[in-house]
């Protein structure tokens, strides 16, 4: 018989809060040693009192929260070790640039940067420390849940290799289809911790939610397309009747307008500082075959109008001689040696600056993609042409959730999210947490070698396959 364990989850919350709390101290405590030690004595034309002090120690402590929270620095448990340490780090690195600043405008000069780069690598060791050991007992004590699959006639074999890459969290240990009956279902059920239910029809669904939620048991569901459209309705309590309203258009006025002031507040000043690595790279792509710098390509933004897209060239010249749309591959041949850095580093996506200038697209917004590919797509979901309701985008939800190769319900469904829950407060973080997808190297995946798009062919599989996968996984 299996030994059943204290389920520590109620207690999730507040373990993590104080330790990320007492993270948070200890970074501050050291920018207070540099502060104490250095920085204040700088301060000629301010005299700084005990609050005064206590301020700014108070506001270094905050900008370290706002950057933890905005690139998941506290999400440990549920990002991957390297995502949160890159987190940590990368919030580490905007904290103390922002610092440096503020004290520059209370010194009212320069001041050296010396002792804040120590202070930077002082944080990023002991953090490293902190976070190793709070993951360490973290993972000893929340053991990764016990999870019973319910799956129906579209294909779940992707679904059980994504959830077995985060098996130290989640980990699939049988699977059975919603045609068994809820009576099987329930049944099985009660040897399981949790249950993920998969793309199944609304009604089968619900009648499974329904049951979870009576019985405590937790459920993980993957949404539809109309459930997305219903996170972003507006909530009406006019009567004793609630109802939710989807509005038949995307962004208001006021909205279009604030976020067409960011583009140009962004992409301008960006398109100047950034023109010496433009000017580098063209140069680069020049000298190694001669060939043109630029790559120009029809794409289509806001209800499917056509525009031409820039980006430097990573492929060969010619690289699609056979007219055919065909996305990059996993070790495409075709892309230059100069072009697998500038993919990797996203440089090649640079000049698309000129675009969003031009108004052909937005800062954040859906990736923008081919007529002929928008098709295909629409052809299997007509649900696909809801993602024009806005401008293409050079970054976005599904580029900073999402990888190159993640199918296209996915990105609909990813990008529908984003369309649906709209905020000027979003696309900040958008912006924000490109820094962080640049980073990642599965961001940049292509798709697999001999597809034409992200789109995925039916494997073909039987139902019993998938719960055979689930079996070989388990035997691992």
């Amino acid at each position: 018989m299996e030994r059943e364990t204290k389920n520590y989850d109620p207690y999730k919350r507040t373990i993590l809060f104080f330790a990320s709390l007492v993270n948070i101290i200890l970074m501050t405590l050291i920018f207070a040693y540099a502060w104490y030690g250095y920085y204040a004595s700088t301060m000629f034309q301010i005299t700084f009192y005990r609050k005064g002090h206590y301020a700014l120690l108070a506001l270094y402590a905050l900008l370290m929260f706002f950057f933890s929270t905005m690139y998941g620095g506290l999400k440990i448990g549920q990002l991957r070790r390297i995502e949160v340490m890159l987190s940590q780090y990368l919030s580490l690195v905007f904290t103390n640039i922002v610092a440096y600043f503020i004290i520059c405008l209370l010194a009212f000069g320069i001041v050296s940067p010396t002792y804040l780069f120590l202070v930077l690598l002082t944080e990023m060791v002991v953090s490293t420390i902190w976070n190793v050991i709070i993951i360490h007992f973290y993972n000893r004590i929340f053991q990764p849940w016990k999870i019973l699959l319910i799956y129906g006639e579209r294909p779940a074999a992707d679904l059980v290799y994504k959830v077995e890459a985060r098996r130290d969290k989640y980990a699939i240990y049988d699977a059975i289809n919603i045609d068994e009956g809820i009576d099987a279902i329930a049944e099985k059920m009660k040897s399981f911790q949790a249950v993920i239910i998969g793309d199944i029809s609304a009604i089968k669904r619900n009648d499974i939610l329904k049951y979870c939620y009576a019985h405590k048991v937790r459920a993980y569901v993957i949404p539809k397309v109309s459930d997305i459209i219903l996170m972003g309705a507006d909530r009406i309590h006019v009567f004793d009747t609630p109802f939710l309203l989807s509005k038949g258009y995307t962004l208001s006025f006021d909205q279009r307008l604030a976020k067409r002031a960011l583009d140009l507040m962004i992409a301008v000043p960006l398109t100047v500082i950034l023109s010496p690595v433009m000017l580098l790279t063209a140069l680069a792509i020049r000298l190694y075959d001669r060939g043109p710098v630029f790559y120009k390509q029809v794409r289509c933004t806001k209800y499917n109008r056509e525009f031409e897209i820039i980006k430097f060239r990573s492929m060969i010249v010619n690289a699609e001689s056979d007219g055919v749309a065909k996305l990059a591959s996993e070790n495409d041949s075709r892309i230059t040696p100069i072009g697998h850095f500038i993919r990797a580093t996203r440089i090649d996506e640079l000049p698309q600056l000129l675009n969003i200038i031009r108004g052909d697209m937005s800062f954040v917004g859906p990736r923008p993609e081919r007529p002929e590919i928008i098709r295909e797509y629409c052809e299997d979901m007509p649900e696909f042409n809801f993602r024009t309701r806005v401008k293409a985008g050079l970054t976005g939800f599904a580029q900073v959730y999402g990888k190159y190769n993640t199918t296209p319900y996915d990105k609909l469904k990813l990008d529908l999210f984003y369309i649906e829950n709209y905020s000027f407060w979003m696309d900040l973080k958008l912006i924000l947490m490109t820094v962080k997808t640049v980073l990642k190297k599965d961001a940049t995946e292509g798709v697999a070698e001999g597809q034409v798009t992200a789109q995925k062919e039916d494997s073909g599989q039987d139902q019993e396959s998938v719960e055979e996968i689930v079996k070989e996984i388990v035997r691992k």
